[in-house]
């Protein structure tokens, strides 16, 4: 096989050298005039007699392959791991070389072997690299709750620094923490590991992790550790499809105190999700009786679970739409609305019907279309009106370092039933 010139091969090689290539692409190699490449991706091929190009810096390196191909057009090969085009070299050749002159041939890349290896479909995980990048997306994606993650490391963002973020997080899931290292090699090894015993131990400098999301499985509770306010997010079952979705527990610590709460109260908590504003409540309060409204059924169920699963006895779950299902319920000493289904008008309208003289309502409101609303609703009320707007960031480990993650801004209002106006 005869290879034209004025052309640059890319080409994605693996572990297991010149072995791991197809006769074609072996052939494309041996015909190169120049060879450009790492260090390690060179000693595939010591008795090589093409020019060699370490591969140092990027720029520098492309400008001078440029130059080649501009005097002297002859056959270029650049080796490259695994596939080019996937969080590899080939993006930036192709902003700084003609893309009619590059011609990819790609490897299998390493998440395609982790996820074969480990033996699970991996066509919906989601693929992160934080090789040389921030941990940003990676946070992101694990508080959204994706069932598979494959995450391409560095020394730095290593799977120790993954699993003491995950740690970090508080999430109410549980994780199978897979971590693949030399693989396609002579050295490959492929391990689960628990957390506590990842974060303790380095690992070779290839590798890839991959996080599985066990459904089953929920982290336990001790309820003798856990404090009289302010549960950790990760104490409730959460939305397997939406795990974030959790009124956070900073903010459920602010709306307690905005609820002004007493002992042998009625409250309602319209829009109560997981139910962990409502069982705050409970705990605080055993005299009082709160009823948490929800409109899914998975909801419902889930704040079901989440008082079994806490010892809780004093909240009723009410599953049904706002402001229809409240009709029946008792005469409400405490209101928390928390979310409103589109309602948020007629709920509003309810509420001032139903909530006692000198009662107090609280709304959590995550956009500005509602906190309008609200605000349209109460001007012409004699309610004493307070606005809390919450702008809160959790630390998060960094390697060695730490940085603020911050929570969706959340603003609270607060409106007190004055006796005049109850008349």
């Amino acid at each position: 096989m005869t290879v034209e010139p004025a052309f640059i091969h890319i080409v994605g090689i693996g572990l297991d050298g010149e072995a791991g290539l197809s006769d074609t692409v072996r052939q494309i190699v041996h015909q190169a005039s120049l060879l450009v490449g790492s260090d390690r991706h060179l000693s595939y091929f010591p008795t090589h007699p093409a020019q060699r190009l370490i591969l140092g810096d990027f720029n520098q390196a492309i400008a001078e392959i440029s130059l080649r191909l501009e005097i002297d057009p002859k056959i270029i090969v650049i080796l490259v791991s695994g596939d080019p085009l996937f969080f590899g070299l080939g993006r930036l050749l192709l902003t700084k070389l003609p893309a009619e002159k590059l011609i990819f041939h790609p490897q299998l890349s390493s998440v395609q072997l982790a996820f074969n290896k480990i033996k699970v479909s991996w066509q919906d995980a989601r693929v992160i690299s934080i090789h040389g990048r921030s941990l940003d997306e990676l946070t992101k994606t694990l508080q959204q709750g994706s069932d598979k993650i494959a995450v391409l490391t560095d020394a730095t963002n290593s799977p120790s620094a993954i699993a003491h973020l995950l740690e970090s997080l508080d999430l109410a899931s549980s994780y199978k923490f897979w971590v693949c290292e030399n693989l396609g090699g002579e050295q490959e090894q492929i391990r689960c590991l628990p957390i506590t015993e990842i974060k303790s131990q380095t690992f070779a400098a290839l590798n890839v992790v991959v996080l599985l999301k066990d459904p089953a499985v929920t982290q336990p509770i001790n309820l003798d550790n856990l404090p009289i306010l302010g549960l950790p997010d990760s104490t409730f079952i959460s939305f397997s499809d939406r795990p974030g979705l959790m009124t956070k527990r900073e903010v459920r610590i602010l709306i307690l105190g905005e609820l002004a709460l007493q002992p042998e109260q009625i409250i309602w908590d319209i829009g109560a999700g997981t139910g962990s504003v409502s069982i705050e409540i409970a705990r605080l309060c055993p005299n009082s009786r709160i009823y948490a409204i929800e409109k899914t059924s998975a909801g419902s169920t889930l704040i079901e679970q989440n008082c079994q699963r806490l010892q809780v006895e004093n909240v009723t779950s009410v599953y049904g739409t706002a402001p229809d299902i409240l009709a029946n319920l008792p005469a409400p000493d405490r209101i928390f609305i928390g979310g409103s289904g589109g309602n948020l008008t007629e709920i509003l309208d309810t509420c001032e019907t139903a909530l006692k003289n000198s009662g107090v309502l609280v709304l959590a409101l995550a956009t500005v279309e509602h906190q309008h609303t609200a605000m349209e609703w109460l001007r012409d009320r004699t309610w004493e009106t307070n606005l809390l707007q919450v702008q809160l960031s959790r630390s998060v480990p960094i390697a060695s370092l730490t940085r603020f993650s911050p929570l969706n801004p959340v603003t609270l209002i607060t409106a007190t039933r004055d006796i005049i106006s109850g008349l």
